[in-house]
């Protein structure tokens, strides 16, 4: 048997007794750490129902970008939309011939361009996926604390290293 082999064997009598015992509803059943929002104080074999998905954010208004280049953010409910190889439902709205009639933003022109630059008369195969960039936003507060400061907002403080003249 080569080394590592033998140090997992010895560490195996150890294992086990704990396994069982957290399987069982011993004392190692609990998480230790019960301020942990990610995992509430229950048994492992519990079955907790689902949180509730949070309502879709449907006010259509433009939300402004955090940063140059963000995609924009979706501000209608997105739930049923279907978009497949042979059909995606944003582009009757959003594609530059149903624009006036549908008064919802022409998706932007660099949509229409391939991966070589080369403008094409319908939407580039690369951006035809609108949801792997835009998001639908929702009422949920967030988990963890958001701290993002765009660029104004840096600019704009005072700087802590003194003056340089």
């Amino acid at each position: 048997m080569r080394p590592s082999h033998l140090a997992a064997l010895a560490v195996l009598p150890f294992l086990v007794p704990a396994m069982l015992s957290a399987q069982s509803g011993g004392l190692d059943a609990q998480p230790k750490r019960l301020d942990d929002p990610w995992r509430p104080p229950v048994n492992f074999v519990d079955q907790n129902p689902a949180p509730p998905i949070p309502a879709d954010v449907t006010d259509d208004r433009r939300v402004a970008r955090n940063y140059p280049e963000q995609p924009p953010v979706i501000p209608h409910n997105v739930r049923d939309y279907q978009i497949t190889l042979n059909n995606n439902q944003c582009l009757t709205c959003h594609s530059r011939r149903f624009t006036e009639a549908s008064q919802a933003p022409m998706i932007s022109i660099t949509h229409y361009v391939d991966r070589e630059g080369q403008t094409l008369g319908g939407v580039s195969p690369r951006r035809y996926f609108c949801m792997q960039c835009h998001v639908p936003q929702t009422v949920a507060q967030p988990i963890v604390p958001n701290t993002f400061r765009d660029i104004d907002a840096l600019l704009s403080r005072p700087s802590d290293r003194g003056d340089r003249r």
